[in-house]
């Protein structure tokens, strides 16, 4: 990378040829994209088809269906976010802003007086504000504590969520690094703080060098420091630089891990985890003060500076040869400060520059479009995406910050319209504008701390003290929580999914890695594709509720069907895995397991002829040609695809394995069975670290062949168990059972449960077709559904018996049913969420029906 060569099995690393100055002087230079160099085919073994050994390993292709191409058009500017949505107040100048990598309206903000904002842009509430301060000052150095007792004061400079939205940083313009613990629901917690840099701390990102969470400074000292996210504690220094460092990029390509670094002079260097000194070093265009992104899906590297001239560049980099592979257009000669810069969609690049937001195609180096978002922008603002690209954040020249939104973002906050006037809520001024001049909904309602003239629209400043007092009251008053209940129809928002086919009940549900495709496993063996197209109506081409999708079938017209050659059904226990780039899908239904194509329904191999039949399978989190097969007969095997060989069987079951899943964090495995019990195997040699039974509750029994099934949170330390008496929070590495709740209702079974994909809340399904939603952090019921809310006529013989979580939409899941349908199901744009949060007092670890 910057010329990275990854040999076989990755042992030999290739850095960069000689340092050459990358040309600027054509600003059309534009080389072809070589396809992916760094791996090296194997050998490939008898019995495994060429395609087969080629393709689900490791690097998969892209995500593409037949009728799709890799080449790709010009970018249509309807898509962008142009249209001014809300207005936010903050009362000083924005320095940094980001959004929550999953909660796609969830905004932190950091201004030039060190104080940052957390905003819900779906809910229209200022979640909370801090001012810069220091948190043990006899802990920090002598030259820090100086420095402060002559003005305590600082700027923030950088603020960042780490990649699962549990954390986030702060970097201080005084050797200060602040880390919080996010939990949601306004619950933010002191984490971490770290006196980093001797002056000031320049940015900051986090990373993964040893399969835990890292986070990375550099500063004004000309240094880069890489730190433990979970104790402080410093692993890495790198030294090199000969001014002040600006920024860090961190990456990696397969097991490969490496930072960027770039220095106010314009030099560019690279750094892997070793203390072995910088790479390389280059310059960056103009030896401009420079910052680097990636692309979302980190195959393509963009830089974007400003000299000291004046004089601004964005660039994209041919990284095997170290050079300017194309130089957009359109920036200007004579930029005030740094002009910031963001990426989105794998397509879109976005720069604040010469008062105005300045787009680009990426693959086009004239400029796409340009628009001032209404007026009232800094000569250099700064900007943000979120996630999508459906929302774009952008610092204002009167200490504030606009949100655009294209048609999707409009969706994702137009909560705020519908819930203006509503006394329980924010206060909300203004509507949705047709157009990007249209006039902003502004959003105030802090629930931290007096709200002061945080609402503005047009110009006009509101104290609001009514409403402020209102929103206290609904804090203070526990009582008046209730639960929210879900009987009717117009209650939510919902949609059973088209199906010509032959209607047998659903086994096994999951969505598609990108969100826009509905995987299920039906009785009879047959796997359903449903596919959501991008059009008017979908903009995102995202699964919704509103508009159905097609039921995908290849033009062969063959069916992804797995082997039940002598197999009895009704014993059988079905189960598939999803590949990461949604092009793979490996299954069983008691026979042989199947690896399908999911592009052309084709069967590429097939292996493992029962018995045992698999019961559960799970690719290993970095390599996919390793999988974790639980077993009919209680074992598990550790199998290798490519090979075509079974690497250890681990034995600690007394009944079939029913679920597994692995912990990057942790490295390891956490196995469960129909014998009720949990095991935790080291993937470092495979040996049993911990076992622990359920505590099933007293009074109940339990079906002596009841799965039992697994699922890590995103923090990856913490696994939901779902049994059909219970569902129950562990913490993985001891198997410690933080949280339980179980029906008091003998006579009632949880079928299935999932987190959102925020980790936020738990989807609970049930055999009395209702579904619960639980917190992820108390397991305290917020919402339940009643099977009459989604169904037009009830039958107590129809039920779901799976459930799964769209994995970026977080409050959208879909079932399916015993009568073989499909129902994604969402609540309604005027409420946004299922249900509120139950006050703490009101919660318990275990609740009844």
């Amino acid at each position: 990378m910057f010329c990275f060569v990854l040999c076989q099995y990755f042992i030999i690393v290739s850095m960069l040829k000689r340092p050459r100055t990358p040309p600027t002087n054509n600003p059309a230079l534009d080389y072809q994209t070589a396809d992916s160099e760094h791996v090296l085919k194997r050998s490939r073994p008898s019995g495994i088809p060429e395609e087969a050994n080629n393709l689900p390993v490791n690097i998969m292709p892209s995500n593409i269906y037949p009728g799709q191409s890799r080449a790709h058009s010009m970018y249509s500017a309807d898509d962008l976010p142009k249209t001014v949505v809300a207005n936010l107040n903050l009362g000083s100048a924005v320095k940094s802003m980001d959004f929550h990598p999953s909660q796609l309206t969830l905004l932190l903000v950091g201004t030039n007086i060190g104080e940052f904002f957390l905003w819900d842009l779906s809910s229209g509430e200022r979640i909370t504000s801090k001012k810069f301060q220091v948190w043990e000052l006899g802990a920090c150095t002598m030259i820090l504590q100086a420095s402060l007792a002559n003005e305590y004061t600082a700027s923030v400079n950088r603020v960042l969520w780490s990649p699962d939205g549990r954390l986030f940083g702060v970097a201080y313009s005084k050797h200060i690094v602040q880390l919080y613990a996010y939990f949601g629901d306004g619950d933010l917690r002191n984490h971490l703080e770290i006196d980093a840099h001797i002056g000031s701390v320049n940015d900051l990102a986090f990373s993964h060098p040893k399969q835990q969470l890292s986070v990375i400074t550099c500063g004004e000292d000309k240094i880069i420091k890489v730190w433990d996210a979970a104790t402080g504690a410093k692993q890495y220094t790198f030294e090199g630089h000969e001014a002040p460092v600006y920024s860090v990029c961190p990456h990696h390509k397969e097991h490969i891990q490496f930072i960027f670094s770039t220095d106010v002079d314009g030099k560019i260097k690279a750094w892997l985890y070793d203390n072995m000194g910088s790479r390389v070093d280059y310059d960056a265009p103009g030896h401009s003060c420079t910052t680097m992104a990636y692309s979302s899906d980190g195959t393509r590297l963009f830089s974007c500076g400003t000299s000291k001239d004046g004089e601004s560049y964005i660039v994209e980099w041919n990284e095997s040869e170290g050079a300017v592979r194309r130089t957009y257009i359109g920036l200007g000669k004579r930029s005030v400060g740094v002009v910031q810069f963001d990426t989105a969609k794998n397509r879109i690049l976005a720069a604040g520059d010469e008062f105005n937001i300045k787009f680009w195609d990426m693959d086009h180096v004239n400029i796409l479009s340009i628009i001032d978002a209404d007026g009232g922008l800094p000569a250099s603002p700064c900007i943000r995406f979120n996630r999508e690209g459906t929302l774009l954040a952008v610092s204002t020249s009167d200490n504030g910050t606009k949100i655009l939104a294209n048609a999707e973002g409009m969706r994702q906050v137009r909560s705020i319209e519908n819930r203006a006037g509503a006394a329980s809520k924010a206060p909300m001024v203004g509507t949705y504008g047709a157009s990007g001049s249209a006039a902003g909904t502004s959003v105030g309602a802090d629930r931290s701390s007096s709200l002061g003239p945080v609402i503005t629209l047009n110009g006009e400043s509101r104290n609001l003290p009514d409403a402020k007092c209102r929103i206290s009251d609904e804090l203070v008053k526990p009582k008046s929580w209730k639960l929210t209940e879900i009987n009717e129809q117009s209650q939510l928002r919902s949609l059973r999914l088209p199906d010509s086919l032959l209607s047998v009940r659903i086994i096994r549900l999951i969505y598609t890695n990108s969100g826009g495709a509905i995987l299920a496993l039906a009785y009879n063996a047959v796997h359903k594709l449903w596919k959501w197209q991008r059009n008017e109506r979908n903009t995102t081409g995202k699964a919704t509720s509103a508009v159905p999708p097609q039921l995908w079938q290849p033009s062969s017209g063959i069916l992804m069907t797995n082997d039940i050659s002598e197999t009895n059904l009704e014993e059988a226990v079905p189960c598939f895995a999803l590949s990461k780039n949604d092009s793979y899908v490996m299954s069983a239904s008691g026979g042989k397991i199947s690896l399908f194509n999911m592009m052309t329904f084709k069967t590429m191999t097939t292996f493992m002829p029962p018995p045992p039949a698999a019961t559960v399978l799970a690719f290993h989190p970095q390599d996919n040609n390793i999988i974790a097969i639980g077993m009919e007969d209680s074992s598990i095997q550790i199998y290798n695809v490519r090979v075509d060989e079974v690497k250890t069987k681990l034995k600690g079951h007394q009944k079939r394995v029913t679920g597994l899943a692995f912990s990057n964090a942790l490295e390891v495995l956490v196995s469960s069975g129909a014998d009720a019990q949990l095991c935790v195997w080291s993937v470092d040699g495979w040996e049993k670290k911990a076992s622990k039974y359920l505590q099933i509750p007293s009074g109940r029994s339990s079906n002596p062949l009841a799965q039992t099934r697994i699922q890590f949170h995103q923090d990856q330390t913490h696994v939901l168990v779902v049994h059909e008496t219970q569902i129950a929070v562990y913490e993985a590495s001891k198997l410690e059972c933080i949280k339980q709740w179980f029906s008091r209702d003998s006579g009632l079974s949880i079928t299935d449960a999932t987190y959102s994909c925020d980790g936020q809340t738990i989807y609970t399904s049930f055999d009395d077709g209702s579904v619960s939603i639980f917190t992820a952090v108390g397991l305290k019921l917020r919402c339940r559904i009643s099977p009459t809310a989604y169904m037009p006529t009830t039958s107590s013989r129809v039920y779901p018996l799976v459930v799964t979580a769209h994995p970026s939409e977080a409050n959208q899941f879909a079932l399916g049913l015993t009568d073989g349908g499909v129902h994604v199901l969402e609540p309604l744009e005027t409420e946004g969420k299922w249900g509120n949060v139950p006050p703490q007092e009101n919660g318990g670890d275990q609740s009844s029906r």
